[in-house]
C-alpha cells in the first residue's frame, strides 16, 4: 500500500480525496497498488467530513513520518507551496501538483531537485485541468520539434466572451453572472487580465523547448477592454472573440504571447464555447492535433492530478524524466510576430489609408460614428507606427 499527504483541503485537494475513494478498485487495479490517503493538511477542522480523523495542522507531521512516500500539493499559490514541494522532494518524497503559478515559478527548479533525489515531480493538471495536454508533450510529441501552441486556457474568460456574444451582454454584467455561477473568483484579476493563461503558456513553452520560459517576460493582454460593441462586429465578420496564449517557435527561440482574437471558423478554437478548455498544437511531424475538455472544475482537475500519482506509483523506484533545465530561453520580442488588426478608430478615411493603406472596411448593425477595419498583414513594429500616425483608436484585436 502505498500512503499519501494532500496539502490543502478546498476544491481540488477534496477532489483528490474523492477521487481516490470513489474510484477505488480501478485505481488499484491500474496502479498496481493500492493509494491511501493518510493525512490532509488544512488550517481548518472539518468536524463532519468522513475524513475528518486524517485532518491535520502541521506539515511537520507529515514530513516527519517514514510511511507517506507522495505528496499531494492542492493548496494553490506559490508560498508556502513552494517550501512545502521542497521539503517533500529533498526527503526524498514523490511530489505531485496542479498549482500552475508554483510551476510556472519555480517548476525548472523542482525537477532538478527530483531528479536529484531520484524521485518524481508530476504537475499534468497545472494546464487545462483535466485536459491530458502536459503528458502528450512529455510522451507522445517527442520525436516532434513543436512548431507552434496555441491555446484557449482559462475557462473565466472563454465563458464570459461566449456569453457576451450570444446575448450582446456588457462586460461588467457577464462578469457579475461569472461569479455568481462559481466561474470566476471575487477576485477575478487573475483570469480577465490574462495572469492565468500567461503562467500556463509559459509552462506549455518551457516543456516544448526545455528551458525555462519566465512569465514575466511574456506579452500579456486581458479581455476588460472587450465591448459588446466589438462583439458586434465579430458576428458581422462570421468571427468569434477569444483570449488566447500562444506561442510560435521561432528560429531557435519561441515567441509567446497572451491577447485577445479575433477567429473564423477555419480555426479549430472557433467551436469551444463556455467554460471548455482547449489546446491546439502543430508539429513539424505531427502536423495538427488538439485537445479539448474540461479545463477547470473540481473533479476534472482532481482526476488529472489522481493519474499523476498513479504514474508516480507505477515508477516509485525510478524517475520519470522532464526535459525543463533551469536555463533561461530569451523569447523573441513579440512585435515580430505578423497578422492583421481589427482596428476601430473615429479617425477620417483619408487619415487611414494614409497610415494603414489599404485596408477592409467593417459595418456592423446600430454602430455609427465611428469606422472600423481589418489591416493588411503587418508585424507588431509596423502596426504601432501606423496606429500613432492615425491616432483616435478605440479598439484593436488581432485577426487569426
Amino acid at each position: 500500500m502505498v500512503k499519501i499527504a494532500v496539502l490543502g483541503y478546498g476544491t481540488i485537494g477534496s477532489g483528490v480525496v474523492e477521487v481516490l475513494e470513489k474510484n477505488r478498485d480501478v485505481i488499484t487495479r491500474r496502479a498496481g497498488e493500492e493509494i491511501e490517503v493518510k493525512y490532509i493538511l488544512d488550517l481548518r477542522d472539518f468536524p463532519e467530513d468522513p475524513y475528518a480523523d486524517r485532518i491535520v495542522h502541521d506539515y511537520e507531521e507529515i514530513c516527519q513520518d517514514p510511511e507517506i512516500s507522495v505528496v499531494v500539493e492542492a493548496m494553490g499559490g506559490v508560498e508556502p507551496a513552494f517550501t512545502f514541494a521542497k521539503k517533500a522532494i529533498l526527503a526524498g518524497r514523490h511530489f505531485a501538483t496542479s498549482n500552475k503559478a508554483l510551476i510556472a515559478k519555480h517548476g525548472a527548479e523542482l525537477i532538478a531537485m527530483a531528479q536529484e533525489k531520484s524521485v518524481n515531480c508530476l504537475f499534468g493538471a497545472s494546464v487545462g485541468g483535466g485536459i491530458p495536454i502536459i503528458r502528450p508533450l512529455n510522451c507522445c510529441l517527442t520525436a516532434d520539434v513543436i512548431e507552434e501552441i496555441s491555446g484557449i486556457l482559462n475557462g473565466t474568460t472563454n465563458y464570459m466572451m461566449t456569453k457576451m456574444a450570444d446575448e450582446g451582454s456588457d462586460f461588467d454584467d457577464v462578469l457579475k453572472d461569472a461569479q455568481q455561477k462559481g466561474f470566476a473568483e471575487a477576485d477575478p484579476t487573475a483570469d480577465i487580465e490574462g495572469h492565468d493563461a500567461c503562467r500556463k503558456i509559459a509552462i506549455l513553452t518551457s516543456l516544448v523547448c526545455g528551458r525555462q520560459i519566465d512569465f514575466e517576460d511574456i506579452h500579456t493582454e486581458g479581455i476588460t477592454k472587450i465591448t459588446a460593441t466589438d462583439f458586434k462586429y465579430a458576428k458581422a465578420m462570421g468571427r468569434r472573440i477569444r483570449l488566447l496564449g500562444s506561442s510560435y517557435k521561432t528560429g531557435d527561440s519561441y515567441c509567446a504571447m497572451v491577447a485577445p482574437y479575433m477567429l473564423d471558423d477555419s480555426s479549430p478554437l472557433y467551436g469551444v464555447n463556455g467554460v471548455f478548455n482547449a489546446v491546439f498544437v502543430r508539429g513539424n511531424m505531427l502536423g495538427d492535433a488538439m485537445f479539448y475538455g474540461s479545463g477547470a472544475g473540481k473533479l476534472p482537475t482532481a482526476s488529472a492530478v489522481v493519474a499523476d500519482v498513479i504514474d508516480i506509483v507505477r515508477h516509485k523506484d525510478e524517475h520519470i524524466p522532464l526535459e525543463w533545465r533551469p536555463e533561461k530561453l530569451e523569447l523573441v520580442d513579440y512585435r515580430q510576430l505578423t497578422g492583421r488588426y481589427f482596428v476601430r478608430t473615429t479617425a477620417q478615411p483619408a487619415a487611414i489609408e494614409k497610415a494603414f493603406g489599404m485596408v477592409t472596411v467593417v459595418e456592423a448593425e446600430g454602430v455609427t460614428g465611428e469606422t472600423a477595419f481589418v489591416t493588411g498583414e503587418m508585424d507588431g513594429y509596423a502596426y504601432e507606427q501606423a496606429a500613432e500616425q492615425m491616432g483616435d483608436i478605440l479598439q484593436c484585436i488581432r485577426v487569426k
